[in-house]
């Protein structure tokens, strides 16, 4: 997986994330978010390009959007495919994440 830093104001970024979010390659994404969300307060998680995610996928977006959350910022997911809706609905992260 890689993850493009696109800058857009002072306080928000966007990254486009390419690849699969798996057991390999979450933890090298968590770190990189982290990192994301101590340096701005609204992150943009850019799926386009991202056909699927595991449950360590999953683990990685609910631990950032925490992280992003108790700094009072926010954690905005766009252009998800539909392989990768179907999951996030069929286990109720839909709900929980912001997903436009």
């Amino acid at each position: 997986m890689t993850i493009e830093w696109i800058k857009y104001t002072p306080g928000s970024v966007e990254l486009r994330l390419d690849g699969k979010l798996d057991t390999v390659s979450a933890p090298a994404a968590l770190s990189e978010l982290q990192q994301a969300a101590q340096e701005y307060q609204n992150l943009i998680l850019n799926f386009e390009k991202v056909p699927y995610i595991s449950s360590a996928g999953l683990r990685t977006l609910l631990t950032v959007q925490k992280q992003v959350k108790h700094t009072g910022g926010t954690l905005t997911i766009t252009s998800i495919t539909p392989t990768v809706m179907e999951v996030l609905e069929l286990t109720g992260f839909s709900s929980i994440l912001t997903i436009v």
